[in-house]
């Protein structure tokens, strides 16, 4: 659609932003979250942790150096809807294939631009994440509030079928060609594969592609399942790992997931899981999960390990977290909280070798503080092992 046609942000409690539609010509509703990234747009436009929401960017122009197939974390984008402050007219990134605009209109996903982003956050940080409706069909602002409150909502929804991979693959990717990050003075990031490389299961509950690279990069050979496989499928494959990503909506409403890495758990695979691979294992060792008022999405999220007295700046993108209480009565230590607002970050079992943080390690994009967990992971695995 013309970057000068009208839209419409409209929530539930009947608030609505008007301003200039961009991307597709659509009626979209989902659940309105908001992201404190400066920078990766693309990664969260691709992200399948976002289905089924429409996502405020808080940083004030989006689209500045374009985008191009190398940065996506799918198959495409996984938003519904997409609202920014400015939209950039041009892009200019020896990298860039083409703009923010181009992209959604190929990949039917409306956005918004010209709104009052800050307005937009404050409010859902004050209510929590709402209902919305973004159109850039030129619906009347009754429409949009209404269909709005007629959407069902994210609570209880199972949205992982609905973007995991179909079939067990193999994850193809050339991990010597990426390199070591090096950071001059530490050891945070040295190269583990020039040794023993480890075979791991790794369950698709919306995986990014990131998080699959860091896996082969850190010395694992990595078989994907999809979320609805059962624990006997993967353990017949005869893994010496196992791998919980990321992913969209309620972690209560995935049965299928709690047994089936109840069972893994069960048969002493060393596991590691992430976001909602990790409130999956929370679930699975009989914890519960709980709705955030507004979730935490971006790249600046501090979390402190209460085991070593380090503090974090994670990459997150979630809207549940694991509740503590049920955690220690599962007989799970809390390795890890989140310094805004002590929510849990981490966990590990006592008598099993398995934990999982809250947030993404991978980054992609955010800050890397994290990515030595792949290599504690393959420590863990190596010792496991012995």
């Amino acid at each position: 659609m013309d970057k000068d046609g009208s839209a419409i942000l409209a929530f539930e409690d009947g608030s609505v932003f008007k301003g200039r539609a961009f991307g597709a010509a659509k009626t979209v509703v989902g659940e309105a979250v908001f992201n404190t990234s400066m920078t990766g747009y693309q990664e969260v436009l691709t992200d399948p942790s976002y289905f089924g929401q429409i996502v405020t960017m808080t940083a004030v122009e989006i689209g500045n150096y374009g985008v191009n197939p190398d940065d996506e974390e799918s198959d495409g984008v996984k938003v519904s809807g997409f609202a920014v402050r400015e939209v950039s007219p041009i892009f200019s990134n020896w990298r860039g294939k083409m703009s923010l605009q181009e992209y959604l209109l190929a990949s039917g996903v409306p956005g918004i631009s010209g709104v009052d982003t800050r307005a937009i956050t404050l409010k859902l940080r004050s209510a929590g994440a709402m209902k919305a409706c973004l159109s850039t069909e030129g619906i009347s602002a009754d429409e949009a509030v209404e269909r709005a409150r007629e959407w069902a909502g994210i609570v209880g929804k199972d949205y992982v079928r609905e973007v995991s991979c179909r079939k067990p693959y193999a994850f193809a990717f050339n991990a010597e060609a990426m390199g070591p990050f090096t950071v001059p003075g530490t050891k945070l990031y040295n190269f583990t594969r020039n040794g023993p490389v480890f075979k791991c299961a790794a369950i698709d509950y919306g995986a990014k592609k990131s998080i699959f690279k860091r896996l082969s990069f850190h010395g694992f050979d990595v078989e994907v399942f999809p979320a609805s496989a059962c624990a006997e499928e993967i353990l017949d494959s005869a893994p010496q790992a196992l791998f919980l990503s990321n992913g969209p909506g309620d972690p209560s409403a995935v049965g299928y997931a709690h047994k089936c890495v109840e069972r893994l758990i069960a048969s002493g695979l060393p596991t590691f899981g992430i976001c909602f691979g990790h409130q999956v294992i929370s679930h699975a060792i009989g914890a519960g999960t709980y709705k955030l008022k507004f979730g935490h999405r971006g790249g600046n999220q501090p979390v402190k390990n209460l085991e070593t007295g380090r503090v974090s700046i994670t990459s997150q993108n979630h809207g549940f977290a694991a509740d503590a209480k049920s955690l220690e009565s599962a007989g799970a230590i809390v390795t890890e909280i989140n310094l805004n607002d002590g929510t849990v970050e981490g966990l590990r079992l006592k008598d099993k070798p398995v934990f999982s943080v809250q947030y993404h390690p991978e980054a992609s994009p955010g800050p890397n503080d994290a990515d030595p967990l792949f290599s504690d992971f393959y420590n863990l695995v190596k010792k496991s092992l012995k």
